[in-house]
This record gives structure tokens, C-alpha cells and sequence, in this order.
């Protein structure tokens, strides 16, 4: 089948080019931006690509559309794919229907955390031999790619509660009937289609409804908002996993324990714990990654795999390995003592667990940030007052205010805690970072776009210079 996918280099419509390409479609698609890490996926798929939507771009023999949510009405292609009559679909019910019947669906769902998560799950089955497939919103450094078909019977999914399409306003994961969920957070996020928490929390009970009753709830016990979900209904049965003060204790001491799986942290960076399984040592994970939610994505994960039949015990050495994803706290280099990283966290609640995870290995080493607001609830101003104190444990931080921001970013430069700049544009950015950074710095570049590519020209600079 020939296959036409609008909105092809956003992270999920470039997972499933991947998959329909694995399945032998002759797949090509068009975007508005096009930028690494996707990009470049599509390409080393040999993927014809188009910039831009002109509806002369879709061939003529193309059998089927797929349309991201990223499109709406007055979009000149599609207009002419409904004046046509021409068939189209959108990506998670092409998912639904061409890749996940027959599968054992693994969904991670979260407002936080769902890229690691699920790219965390896979390398887990991985290990456990179950050959996986997976659409991870990210390339996984481990995997090369974002999606996989699989030759085993899982396959993890990452699961977004954002609208699938503008004909199908439902949150994409309604679609996927998982075997297992994941539900890792939840707050308020996507201002641009969910009126409060409570309109988010409806679509995460609707995910709940799906999932049956010989599978398994894997829910953060720590939060208040996936509390109130389940009290709406639960026909699953349901494990937590969290982190507090219980975590020091063992099952003989403390037959209680709040969470069905926690941890004991040997290193106050989250780099080095025990995994705890009902109140009985499982074994120690040493690994990578950094921060008290990182090590909550892997109680999530070791649960997960739990149960679909994997031998925790025997995997828990194996995150030791784990390179994660492109763009989570992805080191681009690092030269005269400065290491620059790009990341992926664009909601307060993620930069702040970010910068204490980094905050916590680096120590009084200065963490100068690059924050650009791209995602549609910061342009909207949904979290402006919450942004300054997500930024604490920074030294310094440069603002990209673009010139169509609705909202004062002075406002939050001049609340926060140390010391803060605005900048025009990228080049402004670039030049104020290179102008205050110094030998043992930390630099952090965060955004969910493509940020004028502003990271890898900062290194650029700092190398040349």
C-alpha cells in the first residue's frame, strides 16, 4: 500500500512511517518543521519527504492518508483530501487496526515521563528476551529508531492522553486496549484542548475502561489526581509503586508497606537503588540516568514487565547499560570542563525533577539553562507562574522570548531565585550563554522543539571560539 502521512516528522506520525515501512508500505509524508531526531530517522528510512502542506505533494495512487493531530480544518491538504473523498485515517487508529491486534499491549500514560518510561519498558523485555515491539515518542539510543514491529507478543506503546485528530477529538491512548497500563502521573497540561484537570482525568478513566480485567494496573500511588481516577472505577487489578519513608524498611519490620514496588536509594542522585517487590529485596539497579522521577519511571517499568511474565530478579542488573533517549538530558559534549545537554522537559513539574536530578550529581557546580516555552500550554501561559520556581536549582538562565509569546517572560526572569536573562531569538541566546558560561558549567537547553537548533550551534561555538 502507498501511504501519505501528514505531519510525518512529529515523534509519534514518525514512529508509525517507521512501522508502516516495516510492514513493506511505501510510505512518504509531509511536515511544517522538519528537525533531528526524527528527521533523520525518516531519512535513513529513505522516506521521500515534503516540506510544507501542499496538497500537490499527496501522489495521485496513494491508497491511504494518515493525518496527525497537529492538522486542522482550513489546512490546504486537508481540504483537498475531504473534498476528494479521499481515504485517510489518523495514526493511533491505523496503530489499533494494522500493528497491536494479537499483541500484548503495554501502554505508558503520564503527563510526565511517558518517552523514558516506555523507552525503559522496552529495554527491559528486551533483556528478558521477549523481543518487544514498540512506538516510543523519541529514538531510543539503544534501538537507533523510535518504532519496531517485534517478533515477540509485547509490544509498548507509548500512550498520549492529547487529542488524536481534529475528527477524533478522544486522547490517542482510548485507542490502544492495552494489557497493561501504566499510569506514571498526571497533571494539568495541554491548555489548548483540556479545560482543567478534571476534563484529563475523564480521558484517563476512559483508558481504564479498556483495559481487561486479566491485566494489570501499574498506577503511581503517590499522586492524588490518579487516586481520584480510580475512584471513578477500576475492573483491573491494581499495583502502586512510589517512593517514601517506607522505603528503608523491609517486609519483616513493616508488613504495611504503602507501595506494592519501591526503592531504597544508595545514592541520593537516584543512579543507585534497590528494587523493592512487596517488601522483599529484588535487586540493585545501577544505571545512567539521575533524579528521584527517573528511578519512579523504573519502579513503573519492573512492574510492567512483572507482569507479563518477565523474571525481575533476573533483569535488574541490565539498566546498567541503558543509554535512554535522544533529547533526555542528551549530552551533545563537552569541552573545556562545560558539558552542554539537550532535553525534552517543557512542563514546570519536569524541569524542576530534571534540574534536582542534575543538581544532585553535579553539586555546587553552576547549571546555567536555555529555556525556550514551545509547548502550546507555555505559549498560552498556563504554567508562567509555576515556571520561576522549576528553575531554582539553576544558576543562571537565558529566556527565549519570541516575539509572538502571548505573555511577559520578564515577569518570570524577575522572579526567579538566582539570576535570569531574556533573549530576541536564538542568535541573542546563543550569545548570551557564551558570554557568562564558564569552565565546570552545566548547560542545559530545554524545549519540546526544534530550538533553532540552538544546542548544537551553542557547542559549535564554544568549541571554535
Amino acid at each position: 500500500m502507498k501511504m501519505h502521512i501528514l505531519g510525518i516528522a512529529g515523534t509519534f506520525m514518525g514512529g508509525v512511517a517507521a512501522l508502516a515501512r516495516e510492514l513493506g508500505h511505501e510510505v512518504q509524508g509531509s511536515d511544517q518543521a522538519i528537525y533531528p531526531p526524527m528527521s533523520t530517522q525518516l531519512e535513513q528510512l529513505q522516506i521521500q519527504l515534503h516540506q510544507g502542506y501542499d496538497a500537490a505533494n499527496i501522489a495521485d495512487d496513494c491508497e491511504e492518508i494518515v493525518i496527525g493531530n497537529a492538522l486542522s480544518r482550513g489546512n490546504d491538504a486537508v481540504e483537498a483530501v475531504l473534498n476528494e473523498g479521499r481515504k485517510y485515517n489518523s495514526g493511533a487508529q491505523w496503530l489499533s487496526e494494522n500493528v497491536l491486534p494479537g499483541r500484548d499491549v503495554l501502554a505508558v500514560a503520564g503527563t510526565h515521563g511517558k518517552t523514558t518510561t516506555s523507552t525503559i519498558l522496552t529495554y527491559l523485555l528486551q533483556a528478558a528476551g521477549l523481543e518487544p515491539g514498540f512506538l516510543i515518542g523519541g529514538v531510543a539510543e539503544d534501538f537507533g529508531v523510535s518504532a519496531r514491529i517485534g517478533k515477540g507478543r509485547a509490544f509498548v506503546v507509548e500512550a498520549d492522553e492529547y487529542d488524536t485528530a481534529f475528527f477524533d477529538k478522544r486522547s490517542k491512548f482510548v485507542h490502544y486496549k492495552p494489557l497493561v497500563a501504566i499510569l506514571n502521573n498526571l497533571e494539568f497540561d495541554h491548555a489548548d484542548i483540556f479545560e482543567n484537570v478534571q476534563a484529563i482525568q475523564k480521558q484517563f478513566h476512559h483508558l481504564v475502561r479498556t483495559v481487561p480485567g486479566r491485566g494489570k494496573l501499574i498506577v503511581n500511588g503517590e499522586d492524588h489526581y490518579l487516586a481520584e481516577v480510580l475512584q471513578m472505577g477500576a475492573w483491573t487489578p491494581v499495583e502502586t509503586f512510589g517512593l517514601d519513608a517506607s522505603q528503608v524498611q523491609t517486609k519483616s519490620s513493616n508488613p504495611d508497606l504503602a507501595f506494592d514496588w519501591t526503592a531504597r536509594l544508595l545514592k541520593d542522585d537516584g543512579s543507585h537503588f534497590v528494587l523493592v517487590h512487596d517488601g522483599v529485596d529484588v535487586g540493585e539497579v545501577k544505571w545512567p540516568l539521575l533524579g528521584r522521577h527517573n528511578v519512579m519511571n523504573a519502579l513503573a517499568t519492573f512492574a510492567a514487565a512483572n507482569a507479563v511474565g518477565a523474571d525481575v530478579t533476573a533483569i535488574t542488573g541490565a539498566l546498567e547499560h541503558f543509554n535512554s533517549v535522544k533529547r533526555r538530558m542528551e549530552v551533545i559534549g563537552e569541552f573545556n570542563d562545560v558539558v552542554v545537554y539537550d532535553d525534552f522537559a517543557h512542563h514546570p513539574t519536569a524541569i524542576q525533577t530534571t534540574l534536582a536530578g542534575l543538581r544532585a550529581r553535579v553539586g555546587d557546580k553552576r547549571i546555567v539553562v536555555a529555556m525556550e516555552p514551545r509547548s502550546n500550554s507555555m505559549r498560552l501561559g498556563a504554567h508562567s507562574d509555576a515556571l520561576a520556581p522549576s528553575l531554582d536549582d539553576a544558576d543562571e538562565v537565558v529566556f527565549l522570548h519570541r516575539p509572538e509569546l502571548a505573555w511577559d517572560a520578564g515577569k518570570v526572569v524577575s522572579a526567579l531565585k538566582n539570576h535570569g536573562t531574556t533573549a530576541k531569538d536564538a542568535d541573542d541566546l546563543i550569545a548570551q550563554l557564551l558570554a557568562v558560561v564558564k569552565p565546570g558549567d552545566h548547560v542545559v537547553f530545554m524545549s519540546n522543539g526544534g530550538f533553532d537548533g540552538a544546542p548544537r550551534r551553542f557547542y559549535s561555538e564554544l568549541v571554535s571560539r
